[in-house]
């Protein structure tokens, strides 16, 4: 059995999957080394760290050979235990070698990927411990995602006050659990400003992804 790996992802930008991935790997990273790959290119930003500068996770999976080895090389430390690879200098592309990053990570894990928006690589979703779609109660999110064809196992929903969609009406939607609830937080939007979101990750954002870590 391999090392667990988690995916994050959303179907429309702002919905929070990069402060939940980060989140993810900051708790993961607590009980053992864990690397989170950054397929979005937001997740330097939100844990505080410089902006990384050179080949990234994109050029490896691009490269002649594509070694886990070579990809652990790529890291930046965000912490004694958490390490961060960047996206690289270009966008991911449907054509890359997703099957090499999927059996890199399950052997190389505990990993979390912030795949951004839009559909997954079904490659990663295959392996993955958990697949999560993170999500906010709005219609049109939903019907962007009941019409991707890579399914999520459970899902994060970030609730927001003056929606009428409830978690159940979500769950029936999609036919996908949500096992995690988060309510928007003024403290986690201050942290990630502040670049502070590594060292002061928010207790109640801890404690409401205990669900997914």
């Amino acid at each position: 059995m391999g090392a667990p790996v988690t995916v994050c992802w959303s179907v429309k930008g702002g919905s929070g999957t990069t402060v939940v991935a980060s989140a993810l790997a900051l708790l993961s990273s607590r009980g053992a080394p864990t690397l989170l790959v950054d397929l979005a290119g937001d997740c330097a930003v939100a844990l505080g760290v410089a902006e990384p500068q050179g080949p990234g996770v994109v050029d490896w999976l691009r490269s002649a050979s594509a070694r886990a080895d070579a990809l652990v090389r790529l890291a930046i430390p965000v912490t004694e235990t958490l390490h961060l690879v960047h996206p690289g200098s270009a966008a991911p592309s449907p054509d890359d070698r997703w099957d090499d990053l999927a059996a890199a990570l399950v052997h190389l894990g505990p990993a979390v990927v912030d795949a951004g928006t839009g559909r997954p690589p079904a490659e990663l979703v295959a392996v993955a411990t958990h697949a999560l779609l993170v999500i906010r109660p709005c219609f049109l999110a939903l019907r962007r995602a009941a019409q991707l064809s890579v399914a999520p196992s459970a899902i994060v929903l970030v609730n927001e006050p003056g929606r009428a969609l409830r978690s159940r009406e979500v769950e029936h939607a999609l036919g996908v659990p949500v096992i995690v609830e988060l309510d928007i937080d003024p403290a986690v939007a201050r942290a990630v400003d502040a670049g502070l979101l590594a060292s002061r990750l928010p207790r109640a954002l801890v404690q409401q992804l205990r669900g997914a870590a």
